[in-house]
């Protein structure tokens, strides 16, 4: 009886051992995915729909402003929702990357650290970064479309999947488009 308790008891701490990191992994996908993803709606369908996402990204310096707030809005909703399932995780997370290393760069760089900074701060979209960093370096976990799929990009192929897509596909889309005003 003794031995079928403490077996239990390991096989217990086991299950949360395991589940409690895909759990975990679940719970940051899910939200760090519809957040993104509710992101690309709202530059759709919200406040001053496509036409003032484009109008936005032509008064900060993007060339051909209409084109980018939809690569913009598509890709957000697009990575959101693989990161929310899981799927193609190393790619999702590159996405999630690139928009906040162009938002960092376009916006948020000049208005210092600090989100709560006039203007908003880097703060927020390094930490985003970081995120699908981590999550190109982990994976999606066991609870994920990839798993399911038997998908394993995770760890050093992650980690340079979302570098060269996420950072290089960024730097790349800036060098292209941007053109921001000279200031006197």
């Amino acid at each position: 009886m003794i031995t079928t308790t403490a077996a239990a008891a390991s096989s217990s701490q086991d299950f949360w051992d395991v589940n409690g990191l895909n759990l975990g992994l679940l719970i940051i996908r899910v939200v760090i995915g519809l957040t993104l993803a509710s992101h690309g709606l709202n530059k759709i369908f919200g406040g001053g729909k496509i036409a003032g996402t484009t109008g936005w990204f032509a008064s900060m310096g993007m060339k051909f402003p209409f084109i980018n707030a939809w690569m913009a809005a598509l890709t957000e909703i697009g990575a959101g929702f693989l990161l929310a399932i899981g799927l193609v995780t190393p790619l999702a997370a590159a996405g999630l990357v690139a928009i906040m290393v162009v938002a960092g760069i376009t916006t948020h760089r000049k208005n210092g650290w600090f989100i709560f900074n006039a203007g908003g701060g880097i703060e927020y979209v390094v930490v985003l970064a970081a995120v699908g960093f981590g999550l190109g370096c982990t994976g999606a976990g066991e609870w994920s479309v990839d798993n399911a799929a038997n998908i394993n990009w995770a760890g050093t192929t992650g980690l340079i999947i979302v570098a060269v897509a996420g950072v290089g596909g960024a730097l790349l889309q800036l060098l292209s488009f941007w053109r921001p005003a000279k200031t006197a």
